[in-house]
């Protein structure tokens, strides 16, 4: 960042004197006002829950204008790397700034592919989980637990150790997710194939069996890597956040990546797709299509308390440049599985054709967003709905990572301490339990 020629003045009405503040620039966005030493100017800090109005770090990894609806991935288009690239370049392209050469990507792929397995101590920890635990909540602890396993890569200051956990994290990931599944379908887990590429090895370790050879759909195939890509990182969101807060402290990037689980879980981040899909299925229930009309009604009434999840965002104001690229797939893959005409993905396309032409949702500009397509499309692959934002805490591992490896690396890094507005009690005595 660079020292912008203007600056910002900060005037009180009570006579206080005055403060400038300096302003920065970033490459491309707006413009931060620097109050790092407000507090010590002023007594004062600023006010702003949620964190909407600051930058809590610089970052050169994701660039997103929610005007415009535009994402980028170390400057590089979402839809470019979306059609010509696939997910472990996009991961490459995350952690190392540049995309991968040919030489460079042969490494990196055989690399991942190498640390795909993982202990085998895994599956007994498992079985400490009841069959039908959320797969969220035994993901969360399975990747907690990777620190108990790979003592050589937990000092998070030590960036050969994060390189390696970077790794192990990136290829065990789809391990893991499969294996939850598995668990909670009382099948027997399958090992990862060596020569399958990294979506490819996913749907096999997901939907294989050892009774017969699993042959993976090369569109299936494609749609599993466009999620992945999709998903791998979108700026300082919750989870993200969650993850440099949770490193800060200089905890081990294992703990790290579990608290980002965690954090993933909640239905206002990574559930939105499960909640889309829960919405399609109530509506399914009460009477398909032919009751669109009355649920529309109900959206669109403020206190029925109905929501119309899978639409809208709170980042952009445009629409979603993922959900352009995620309607294509999902198009292709109901094509490939002859579900066109399946009575729910038959009510996703009504639904979706309403929310682009009604005047009330295109004047407010909630559009289908990548949630509401993924959702269909890992439906219709054969992933069960309580697992999605499994996937979704797979595909951004390596957002996470990279995130973190970046605030480490920052020589203005400190632990998180976020400020608040005291409105509790002032002090006061404890008196004697009579006068209580």
């Amino acid at each position: 960042m660079k020292l912008a020629d203007n600056k910002a003045t900060l005037s009180f009405s009570n006579g206080s004197p005055s403060v400038d503040l300096p302003v920065y620039q970033g490459s491309i966005g707006p413009d931060v006002i620097d109050i790092r030493k407000l507090y010590a100017q002023t007594g004062m800090f600023t006010y702003d829950p949620g964190f909407l109005s600051t930058a809590a770090t610089q970052s050169a990894i994701t660039y997103i204008d929610g005007d415009k609806g535009e994402l980028l991935y170390r400057g590089y288009p979402i839809e470019q790397l979306a059609t010509k690239c696939d997910y472990l370049d996009t991961c490459y392209l995350l952690l190392n700034g540049e995309l991968p050469n040919e030489s460079e990507r042969t490494d990196f792929h055989k690399l991942v592919t190498n640390h795909t397995m993982v202990n085998e101590q895994m599956q007994f920890f498992l079985r400490g989980f009841r069959r039908d635990a959320h797969p969220m909540a035994v993901l969360t602890g399975l990747v907690g637990a990777l620190s108990a396993f790979y003592h050589d890569s937990t000092d998070i200051n030590n960036p050969k150790h994060r390189e390696i956990a970077a790794i192990r994290l990136i290829a065990k990931m789809p391990t893991l997710v499969s294996m939850a599944y598995k668990y909670g379908m009382g099948q027997p887990y399958m090992y990862p194939q060596n020569d399958l590429s990294y979506a490819g090895n996913f749907l096999r370790m997901m939907f294989g069996t050892p009774c017969e050879e699993y042959k993976v759909n090369p569109v299936l195939e494609r749609a599993l890597d466009r999620i992945f890509i999709l998903h791998a990182d979108h700026e300082q969101n919750a989870s993200t956040s969650t993850v440099r807060l949770c490193g800060s402290s200089g905890t081990n990037p294992f703990a790290a990546i579990a608290a980002g689980v965690a954090c993933l879980w909640g239905p206002a981040h990574g559930g939105a797709n499960e909640a889309a899909l829960n919405m399609l299925h109530d509506i399914q229930a009460q009477g398909g299509v032919e009751k669109i009309g009355e649920f529309i009604k109900q959206v669109k009434d403020k206190n029925s308390g109905v929501k119309l999840m899978g639409f809208g965002h709170r980042v952009y104001k445009n629409y979603d440049p993922r959900a352009k690229l995620m309607q294509e797939t999902c198009n292709e893959v109901l094509a490939e599985l002859g579900l066109e005409n399946d009575p729910l993905f038959k009510l996703a396309k009504e639904l979706e054709k309403i929310a682009l032409e009604d005047e009330y949702f295109v004047s407010r500009k909630l559009y289908p967003n990548v949630d509401f397509y993924s959702g269909i499309v890992q439906r219709a692959i054969g992933i069960p709905v309580n697992l999605f934002t499994g996937v979704f805490a797979l595909a951004r591992t390596v957002g996470w990572i990279a995130q973190l490896n970046e605030m480490i690396g920052d020589p203005e890094y400190k632990i998180g301490r976020p400020r608040q507005l005291f409105t509790g009690s002032e002090r006061r005595d404890i008196g004697t339990v009579a006068k209580r």
